[in-house]
Order: C-alpha cells, then sequence, then structure tokens
C-alpha cells in the first residue's frame, strides 16, 4: 500500500466515521455477475464477527434505461419494514426522494442498457452495527456513474425496522432489469 493511503487510512473517523484503519477492514464474500445476468446479488451466512459491514459494487442493469435504481433486502424480509432518503445532483439540478413502510431500501442508481456500452456505476454502502440486537439496522450509501463528463452522484440512507442480527443481503434491479455481466460487488467486515 502507498504510504499516501495507509496516512489516509489510519486517520480515526476518516471518510465515513467507519473509525477503522485499513487493516481493519475484512474480505468476506465477492460475487461477479456471469454471462447472461443475474436477478439478484445474495450474501448470506453472514457472520456476526465484525462492527460494521461495507458492500462496494461496480454495477449496470440490462433494463433498457439510462440510470436504473437498485434495492436491498436484509434476512429474506419482504414486510413493509424499511425506509430510505436520497439525495442526487447531476452538476446542474437537484432532486429527493423518499419512501417510508416500504418493503426494500432503495439505493443509488446505476448504468443501465440505454448507457454508453461499457459504463458501469460505482458505489459504497455501509451498514452499521449490523450484528446489535438491541437497535433497528441503518445504511448509508454514496454512489455515482460518469458518462464521458458528464454524470450523476447520489447519496442515500436507509432503515431496516428490525432488531436481528443482519445474517443475509440481497440486491435486485429495481424495476425489470437484472445485473448486467461482469457486475461485481464485495462484502467487507470491519472491525473497531
Amino acid at each position: 500500500m502507498s504510504p499516501i493511503l495507509e496516512s489516509i487510512g489510519s486517520v480515526k473517523g476518516f471518510g465515513w466515521g467507519a473509525f477503522a484503519d485499513g487493516s481493519s477492514f475484512q474480505s468476506i464474500s465477492t460475487v461477479t455477475v456471469g454471462a447472461g445476468g443475474a436477478s439478484d446479488v445474495t450474501f448470506s451466512s453472514i457472520p456476526a464477527t465484525y462492527t460494521h459491514l461495507q458492500l462496494r459494487g461496480i454495477t449496470r442493469s440490462t433494463r433498457v434505461i439510462t440510470q436504473t435504481a437498485f434495492r436491498v433486502r436484509f434476512n429474506s424480509d419482504s414486510g413493509s419494514n424499511y425506509s430510505y432518503h436520497g439525495l442526487y445532483g447531476d452538476g446542474s439540478s437537484a432532486q429527493a426522494d423518499a419512501g417510508a413502510s416500504t418493503t426494500y431500501i432503495q439505493l443509488p442508481r446505476f448504468s443501465g442498457e440505454s448507457a454508453t456500452a461499457g459504463i458501469f456505476g460505482a458505489g459504497i454502502i455501509d451498514i452499521l452495527d449490523y450484528a446489535n440486537t438491541n437497535k433497528n439496522k441503518t445504511l448509508r450509501a454514496l454512489a455515482g456513474v460518469d458518462r464521458n463528463g458528464g454524470g450523476d452522484i447520489w447519496l442515500n440512507s436507509g432503515a431496516w425496522y428490525n432488531t436481528n442480527a443482519i445474517t443475509s443481503i440481497t440486491l435486485t434491479e429495481a424495476s425489470t432489469g437484472d445485473f448486467a455481466q461482469y457486475s461485481q460487488w464485495a462484502l467487507y467486515g470491519i472491525k473497531s
């Protein structure tokens, strides 16, 4: 690792506030979508041995649209036990989005099939205190898409109104598309 990255990684509270240095991130699992795409990406049997979780994604949808949102559910819960907020900007305008008593947490938008070939969106999702059985679960997400000089950036937050430890995470496309080939999601555990 370069000295600059080591220095940045060791600053307590840097960035998203995970309060962990670079050595505290441990890879749990990585999913790369193969030929034909995938309707969902699921991480299961997540151990309760970390303080927080982080998902890192580089993804594209097969839906015929320039950009589309993805959704997340925990522990296969499809009840109306979620809420979310989102902020969006494209350099010239800003918008907000929200949902209450939803059956998912809406995540930032990524590239769709109508976007320039080979353009994927990238994002990071932090799931805080995922194994704490004394509180509901929250997440925060930051993602963006570059379109050769233009693009979008998204900041989202969400809650799952359940005190169970998160043992599985399922990501799906928000509408009729799938994850396109070469989309990749990596799950990390963070120890403080």
